[in-house]
């Protein structure tokens, strides 16, 4: 009898591959995510009924700015009009959605056998980079626009006509700016997709760095988008019981993080200051946009808006049970022997800089304004101020004071866990 002939034994699985194509799919969706997220956003907003069919180019506009690209408002009506205005925010709903999707792209083959090391992982970013700079001069370039403007009835249409002047003001792209901003951004997501992600190998010392600094960035990536979470369920519950759906909708699709970061560090006992005037409104509760709304910068804080509505205080406790819950995280990824005062150490660092990245992301300065023949500002619908800046420094110390507690209080919440951790030989932490 003979024996059977063995089959082929079977080997190890072949490894994603992270060549030109895959980092085309990745650019692409997240790209196109960006864009159906601003569309979306845009469309609940109104956009598709401004003139000139314009609404494509808001979109590219939308895009840009969402990865720090620089739009600049511009005027032009000859030499007796005089237009001056500038624009600094980020749509931080539609960079979120951009980020998130670049990441996972990003992480995909990593995380699934790809051959790497110091060589491999530059160049499979590198495919990314170039691949990205490409696709962003599409939207840069679209990103550009000319309204023409009514200056309404009285002395200021009476001037115009009688010179024959017909003012405009749109946006355009600072185009190598863009481009720059751009690739910051890209490796911004890189690297903190590389620190949340253990899974994804990395050579020797930027292991040790992840194995230092990951537990940290994930426990912060965590509190970001857990209070991201909170306010998008508030938000789907005010567009379906208060109606305007519509403008409920745009918040969400355009700047929610821009409405519950700057909140969250409210809770903290944070200050900002701002002021809206003219035709600029924030994407905010009417709560704020009262409190903001009036003749001079107003200060924002627990106390004044307790003067409107006394349940805001319910944001300390909020912020409490997020805070306390990204250190159950960072005390539960962390090796098991780590004493408090690291973890407290962890949480107060990572707190801060999450601090300090909402208080330079989430600030907004606007204003606009249009002069004829250089007599003062037309007012009304052609002037209008829009202002919110943080004080930095205050919401840093109330940081690495809640960070420190935090740390403590997380580390004794889950120190049963990290002792059966460390009998059982996992120092080193759990796996994600």
């Amino acid at each position: 009898m003979t024996a059977p002939v063995p089959g082929p034994v079977p080997g190890p699985p072949a490894p994603a591959r992270h060549g030109w194509s895959d980092a085309l799919f990745t650019v692409v969706a997240g790209l196109l995510a960006m864009g159906v997220v601003a569309a979306l956003g845009l469309w609940a907003a109104g956009a598709p009924g401004l003139p000139d069919s314009a609404y494509p180019r808001v979109v590219a506009a939308t895009v840009v700015t969402a990865v720090g690209g620089t739009v600049e408002m511009r005027g032009d009506a000859g030499g007796l009009v005089r237009t001056e205005g500038d624009l600094s925010v980020l749509p931080l709903s539609v960079t979120l959605a951009g980020a998130l999707v670049i990441g996972a792209g990003f992480l995909r083959p990593l995380r699934h056998g790809a051959p790497t090391g110091g060589a491999g992982l530059a160049g499979w970013a590198l495919r990314i980079a170039v691949l990205w700079v490409a696709a962003l001069l599409g939207p840069a370039f679209a990103a550009r626009q000319l309204f023409r403007i009514s200056l309404g009835e009285g002395a200021a249409r009476e001037l115009t006509e009688l010179f024959g002047i017909s003012p405009e003001v749109g946006f355009t792209t600072d185009v190598p700016l863009t481009v720059l901003f751009g690739l910051l951004w890209l490796a911004g997501v890189f690297v903190l997709a590389l620190l949340v992600a253990r899974r994804a190998p990395l050579p020797g010392p930027a292991a040790r760095l992840r194995a230092a600094a990951g537990p940290v960035a994930y426990a912060m990536v965590g509190l970001l988008l857990g209070s991201v979470g909170v306010g998008a369920v508030i938000g789907l519950v005010v567009a379906a019981s208060r109606g305007h759906a519509a403008d409920t909708f745009a918040v969400l699709l355009l700047g929610l993080p821009n409405l519950v970061w700057p909140v969250f560090t409210l809770g903290l006992g944070a200050t900002w200051h701002g002021r809206v005037d003219g035709p600029f409104g924030l994407p905010v509760p009417r709560l704020l946009d009262q409190v903001l709304r009036g003749p001079d910068v107003s200060t924002l804080d627990l106390r004044t808006l307790a003067e409107y509505d006394g349940q805001v205080w319910w944001l300390v406790a909020v912020d409490a049970v997020l805070v306390l819950g990204a250190a159950c995280v960072l005390a539960a990824r962390s090796p098991a022997r780590t004493p408090l005062w690291r973890l407290a150490a962890g949480m107060a660092v990572g707190l801060v800089l999450t601090v300090l990245m909402i208080c330079l992301v989430c600030r907004i300065s606007a204003h606009y304004g249009l002069s004829v023949l250089g007599i003062g500002s037309l007012g009304g619908d052609l002037a209008g101020e829009l202002l919110l800046r943080p004080e930095t420094w205050r919401a840093l110390g109330l940081a690495a004071l809640w960070g420190l507690v935090a740390g403590v209080a997380g580390g004794l919440l889950t120190e049963g866990t990290r002792r059966a951790r460390a009998r059982g030989g996992h120092g080193s932490g759990t796996g994600a």
